[in-house]
């Protein structure tokens, strides 16, 4: 008997009471600059437990402007941007070669937290995304070193076969290169910091960037 999609949608509940302990969000504290909120954030969403905290949602454009969105890593955020990296060739790589536009996500149910971010995308040198893969796994270099990413594959053998090569190689070659691998830095020119409340009084502060700076704002929920 097949689930009822209907019925498992109606029988959740956001942020049970029992496993999750929405924290309070007075955003008169925030600090200026929506990094240093961000690192807060982030720092108390790996203490409460929150796994994989540094995956976030990247949605793209294609030439057409149809949107795309998956699941990726943070790989560090600091000054220059938040950054996530990478094949040129891939879909996601296309897209920003396209329409260096980007908008990520960030969702920490345990604390009922989410976090967005847009802006304009541009890329670091070769040198940087060389150094960003090799501080990395072995696992990781190996992927990379597959490499066909979004290009249609045959069969699950021919994937398997390539993928053994490659981990053997990144085994041997712990610093081999992948040229096509691209360290991408989105520079957000907005912010939000959603805050879930239990009476569902959500708070929803927005960094929005200017010329003289950061303007903070709060935006109905």
């Amino acid at each position: 008997m097949e689930p009822d999609l209907h019925e498992l949608l109606t029988s959740l509940r956001v942020w049970d009471p029992e496993v999750t302990e929405l924290p309070a969000f007075d955003p008169a504290t925030a600090p200026d600059t929506p990094l240093a909120l961000f690192t807060r954030w982030f720092a108390e969403a790996v203490a409460a437990g929150q796994p994989e905290p540094h995956t976030m949602s990247l949605a793209t454009t294609d030439e057409a402007g149809r949107p795309d969105v998956r699941v990726v890593m943070l790989h560090g955020a600091d000054a220059e941007g938040w950054s996530f990296a990478t094949h040129a060739g891939s879909r996601k790589g296309r897209h920003l070669a396209a329409r260096p536009h980007a908008a990520l996500a960030f969702y920490w149910p345990v604390q009922g937290r989410q976090v967005r971010i847009r802006g304009p995308v541009t890329t670091a040198t070769p040198e940087e995304a060389q150094a960003d893969l090799h501080a990395r796994s072995t696992g990781a270099l190996a992927a990379a070193l597959t490499g066909h990413q979004s290009e249609v594959l045959t069969g699950l053998d021919e994937l398997a076969r390539a993928s053994e090569s490659a981990w053997e190689r990144a085994r041997r070659e712990p610093d081999a290169e992948v040229p096509s691998w691209t360290l991408y830095r989105l520079r957000p020119a907005e912010a939000e910091f959603f805050q879930g409340e239990a009476r569902r009084r959500h708070v929803r502060l927005r960094y929005r960037r200017t010329r003289d700076g950061w303007v903070r704002e709060l935006l109905w929920p």
